[in-house]
């Protein structure tokens, strides 16, 4: 097995190797003791399944409404001010 064949295993099977089958499992452990680029890549997808498996990331409450009304201040202090009956090309 190589680490090409090795990462499309992983892909399909997952990161978990006791899960795979054993005609799969024992060539991938005896790739993992002797390539440091199958361990790379091991350890790259077990971070990816756990960055994964956290929970989302949530904005603080009202945070939305806050920047709208900051956007909107913003855009209003930005204007010019006109006089009654005046347009923007006036």
């Amino acid at each position: 097995m190589d680490v090409t064949e090795f990462e499309e295993l992983i892909d399909r099977l997952g990161e978990d190797l006791s899960l795979w089958p054993d005609d799969r499992r024992l060539p991938a452990q005896e790739l993992l003791a002797r390539s440091t680029a199958a361990q790379a890549l091991l350890e790259e997808m077990r971070t990816l399944r756990h960055a994964l498996a956290a929970p989302p990331v949530r904005a603080p409450a009202g945070l939305a409404d806050r920047i709208a009304a900051a956007a909107a201040k913003t855009k209003s202090d930005i204007a010019e001010p006109r006089t009654e009956g005046e347009t923007a090309g006036s």
